[in-house]
């Protein structure tokens, strides 16, 4: 029972955990402008840790990012200036799900195309296995037998 109340504290603290990685400090006094740099944030990938958001992550680089977002939102920037702004930037990379495009299409294609790959895989090993099985299992006329009794009698005298 012990070990329930540990591992339940735990996975409060870690949930809880991203809820402190935007800092008071950084926090706009407007809360239309918090709430659209809390959504900005949410879109663009942490380049220290690259699978959380920057509003995820409490790397120094998403502390910058968090504080240039929020700069540009109060210079006047549109949510797609911005981001666009930071695509230019850092590249496509800092967007946590970048658009399907020519230059991303390995990025978008890699997946499927390894699952489609091992479903093939799959259904090539198992036609390989009924073949064989259907020939261990496919019955020697008497002529051939014999000749098998031949050889293996031939084998063992020798």
């Amino acid at each position: 029972m012990k070990y329930l109340h540990a591992v339940v504290l735990l996975i409060v603290l870690i949930a809880a955990s991203a809820a402190w990685a935007v800092e008071p400090n950084e926090m706009l006094s407007d809360p239309v402008l918090e709430a659209r740099a809390r959504a900005i944030s949410k879109q663009l990938r942490c380049m220290v840790c690259q699978n959380e958001s920057i509003d995820d992550s409490q790397a120094p680089l998403a502390h910058d990012l968090r504080v240039l977002v929020r700069e540009r939102l109060k210079a006047g920037d549109t949510d797609a200036q911005i981001i666009s702004f930071l695509v230019s930037r850092y590249g496509e990379f800092v967007l946590l799900k970048p658009p399907l495009s020519w230059h991303t299409l390995a990025l978008w294609g890699t997946p499927p195309g390894l699952l489609l790959l091992g479903i093939v895989m799959i259904g090539v090993v198992e036609r390989r296995r009924r073949a064989g099985a259907a020939l261990a299992a496919a019955k020697l006329s008497p002529a051939e037998e014999a000749r098998v009794a031949e050889i293996l009698g031939g084998e063992a005298s020798q």
